[in-house]
Order: structure tokens, then sequence, then C-alpha cells
């Protein structure tokens, strides 16, 4: 009888792994070279053959959210190597997702060997249904982790405490006694103070707001950034100011804070009757060619605003001036000009305009075929007045409604324009798109 033929050992080729664990930030990057340095070590000892080496720092709670991790799950596929190296079984993974793949690799043939500092698990049942154990007990540990953060937040609100970064104006406290606790910034609290009391008393807008903080004052948030417009409001709009807070957000739960107030709660409620004031009327101003135009000089966009004037008979005369909104240059020179000036430079250039002919030539047919209708029912029989749509030129019309139509007809007749328009001492020019 022939002898039995032994089994070929497989020669394994190892990527080593190092991802970072779930400390803190400084000290993971401490962990993964680390983790390097005692692998090439264990390497050396047992002459294991590395043909790649591979970091991470994304965290292995969520299937498939690792880029270095699908990356070795690829080359493993491809056959670029057939082991992995790493501190821990947890590094691979601490959820059911990914441990599949792993553990499908090893039922493919594709993945022979992983090890690990202290342990070896090998392509066989009982040290694939180990590294199974161990996954799942990192899951488990994971999701306790979860649960324990979640109840000490709770913990913690029911204290008063904020839960988490502490807002602009005030500072989270790391004295141990007083850990978990926020305390007045005496840097940017008194301009916070400010920034409610000039929308109350002042009747300052949020833009405002917004450009006295970065161009007057060169504010910035502790993070070393100017305060955003979008930031701006949203701080304006905080009862955490004066004491209350909602956590988690737009769940109705509302927390009475222990920390010191910056404002009153009349102070607060002042500021979100203005804030509202001013919506209802942003809401229902409307402007015919903002956000049209560019400023020529600094390349801000054009913001409009209007003003009034009393006239000799007593009444008041209303006039819309179109300005740079400065948002880039808070010093820009550009010179306002009155809505009727912006009509006449727009007449003047109308004729190069590149505009979507299709789109304006519906526009126009739709209003003519509009107004015959109307002669039809207010006129028994055929009436005497019909306008043929070949007797109209589309700049004909664009120009009509430049001089006679609302707000809303001028912007929509703008929004088949191609070109860009520029707006420069009181001039417009055209730059093709």
């Amino acid at each position: 009888m022939a002898a039995k033929q032994e089994a070929i050992p497989v020669k394994v080729k190892y990527c080593l792994y190092a991802r970072k664990s779930s400390e803190s930030e400084e000290r993971q990057v401490l962990s993964i070279d680390s983790q390097i340095k005692e692998m090439l070590q264990l390497a050396e000892r047992e002459g294991l053959e590395i043909v790649t080496m591979k970091r991470e720092s994304h965290s292995a709670k969520e299937t498939g959210q690792r880029p270095v991790f699908n990356e070795i799950v690829e080359e493993v596929r491809d056959g670029k190597y057939n082991g992995i190296l790493t501190w821990a079984p947890d590094r691979i993974s601490r959820n059911a997702g990914d441990l599949g793949r792993i553990v499908d690799l090893m039922d493919a043939g594709k993945l022979h060997m992983i090890r690990t500092f202290g342990q070896t698990f090998g392509n066989n049942p009982n040290e694939k249904f180990l590294l199974m154990i161990l996954g799942s007990q990192a899951k488990l540990e994971n999701d306790n982790r979860g649960i324990n953060v979640k109840r000490g937040l709770r913990t913690r609100v029911e204290m008063g405490l904020w839960p988490g970064m502490a807002p602009l104006g005030y500072l989270n406290q790391k004295l141990m006694d007083k850990k978990c606790r926020i305390v007045v910034d005496p840097q940017r609290a008194p301009i916070v103070k400010q920034m409610f009391e000039k929308v109350a008393y002042e009747q300052w807008s949020g833009r405002k707001v917004y450009n006295w903080l970065r161009f007057d004052l060169n504010f910035h948030t502790r993070g070393n950034r100017p305060l955003t417009l979008s930031g701006v409001y949203r701080m304006l709009q905080m009862p955490i100011y004066y004491g209350p807070f909602e956590y988690p957000r737009s769940s109705g739960q509302w927390y009475q804070g222990t920390h010191e107030p910056l404002i009153t709660e009349e102070l607060f409620r002042k500021v979100q009757e203005q804030l509202k004031r001013d919506k209802i009327v942003r809401e229902n101003r409307e402007f015919a060619f903002t956000k049209l135009f560019t400023c020529g000089m600094c390349g801000s966009g054009i913001t409009a605003q209007e003003k009034y004037k009393l006239l000799k008979d007593g009444t008041n005369a209303k006039y819309v001036y179109y300005s740079c909104s400065k948002a880039r240059d808070r010093n820009c020179k550009n010179k306002y000009i009155r809505e009727e000036e912006l009509v006449e430079e727009l007449f003047k250039i109308i004729d190069k305009l590149n505009m979507n002919e299709l789109g304006m030539r519906m526009k126009l047919e739709e209003e003519i075929k509009r107004f015959n209708r109307l002669q039809r029912l207010a006129v028994k029989g055929k009436p005497k007045m019909q306008i043929d749509e070949d007797d109209i030129a589309t700049r004909e019309y664009a120009k009509y409604v430049l001089r006679e139509g609302t707000p809303l007809e001028k912007r929509e007749l703008m929004g088949h324009l191609r070109s860009r328009l520029v707006l420069n001492d009181k001039k417009i020019t055209l730059v093709e798109e």
C-alpha cells in the first residue's frame, strides 16, 4: 500500500495592521507606534514574513467604515498576502459585519492565519470559533460602553450640567472636583452678552452682528476661527445663555442648568421677537436683482435696501439701492446704485446678453396667449386686437419686463441669463461663464 502523502504547509505572508485603540487622541498615536514596534519584534523573533504594513485611525464600531481595513480584505481576496499580524483580535473588528468578512475569507481558504501578540488563529474550526468569541466580546464591550455613556449623560443633564463641549462664551471646567461643569469665559462672555443686547435694544440683524464681530472686533472662537453667520443665528436662539437647555436636541426634554447665566430670560425673549420680525421683513421684501450680480471690486455679492424720502405733499417716496454686501471686504468702496439706474444699465447691454432664448420664447408665448384669452373673454365675438406671437422679439419682451414687470418676473427673466453680471462703479459688465 502506498504511503499517505503529507499536506504541504502553506507559506504565510503577513500584512501588519495597526489600528488606534479607544484611548484619547494624543495616546492613540503612541498606541499605533507601539503596536508596530512590538509586532515587528515578534515577527523578527518568529521569522514571520511581512509584505506590507498598514495603519488606520478609523473606529471599528461600524461595519464597512474603515477604508484601510476594506483595502486589506480586497488584497487578501486577490492573493497579495494570506495572513494578518495585529496587536489583538479587537483591532481587526469590534462589529459583527467585519468579523464575518474575516471568517468568510478563512472559510474560502484565502486567509490562512491571524497572529496577535499572544494568540494564533489558524484556518480550523476551534481557532475560528475562538476568534469569533473574542470578536463578539469586543462588540459586547462597545455596546455596554454606549449604554453606560448614555446613562452618564442622562445623569449629568438631570444635575443641570451641560453634556458636551461648552457653548461659545463658556469654558469646560477641568478641575477634578468640578469636572463636567461649564464656567464663564472671561474673554468671550462679555461679547456674547453684547450680541444679545444689540439685537434686542438696537434692532441689529444677525448679519450686522456678524459683520461687527468679524470686521470691527476680529472676534474668533476657541478654535481661532471667525464665527460664521449661521453660527451667530444659532447662538442667538440658544436658551442656555439664560439657563435652560434641551437634551437631546428636538427631544422636548428640558433641564435647568446650574451654570452662571450670561443674560436674563427677558433679554432672550426680546431677541427672539426681534429675530422673528426680521424674518417676516426678509420674507415679505422682494428685490428684483439681488444675488444676480457680483461686486467688481472685491467679488462679494450684491445686496439691496429700501430707503424712504418724505415729499413736500406729505407722502413718502420709496427708493431701492443696490450695493456691495462687503462679505469679502468690509472696506469695499464700490458705489451704490439706484434700481432705476440699474435697469437703464441693463437696457444698454440687453442686446449683448447671452440669454436662454428657448426659455424666454416660451415665457413670451405664454404671456401672449394669456392676453389673447383675456381679449376673447372680455369681447363677444372675435376681438379686434390679437397679438401674433411672431410680432414681438424676445429681447424686446425682456426690456418690457425690466421696466414694467414685478420683482418676481424680473428675477425669472434674469434666471435665463448665461452670462455673469459684474457691477463696478455703477457700470455693468458681462463675464461669460
